[in-house]
């Protein structure tokens, strides 16, 4: 269509493009996270690892875990799953399974003096 000096050109609306949020991805931190670039096995033990073998290896992982910038989302992961094996967001599994106690205990306590709270407010209303 011949368009004529007098007339401006019509353009089609588009829509605005949003650059895309961690929360819209599918894995929101899996892109973004340093282990990708690294050897996999440096996360998970192989079978019958000698012990010195597997606190070196650890500590390597926590090493690239304390660069990470998506290190606390990678934790937050394996603590929610929970994921039993290797080292994820700077923590090993016998780590997670300390965080996980400790969450729970604190859950517990705080429901404990809710509870108790709530009993006092009531005998003295």
């Amino acid at each position: 269509m011949l368009q004529l000096p007098h007339q401006p050109l019509q353009v089609a609306a588009v829509p605005p493009q949003r650059s895309p949020t961690r929360e819209d991805q599918a894995g929101p931190w899996h892109s973004e996270a340093v282990c990708r670039r690294d050897e996999a096995g440096l996360f998970f033990a192989p079978s019958k690892e000698p012990t010195a073998a597997r606190l070196a290896r650890e500590e390597a992982a926590k090493r690239v875990c304390a660069r990470c910038p998506v290190m606390v989302e990678c934790r937050e992961h394996a603590l929610l799953q929970p994921e039993p094996y290797g080292v994820w967001g700077g923590l090993t599994a016998a780590e997670r399974r300390v965080v996980l106690a400790r969450r729970r205990r604190r859950e517990l306590e705080l429901r404990k003096t809710a509870a108790s709270a709530g009993g006092r407010v009531a005998a003295a209303g």
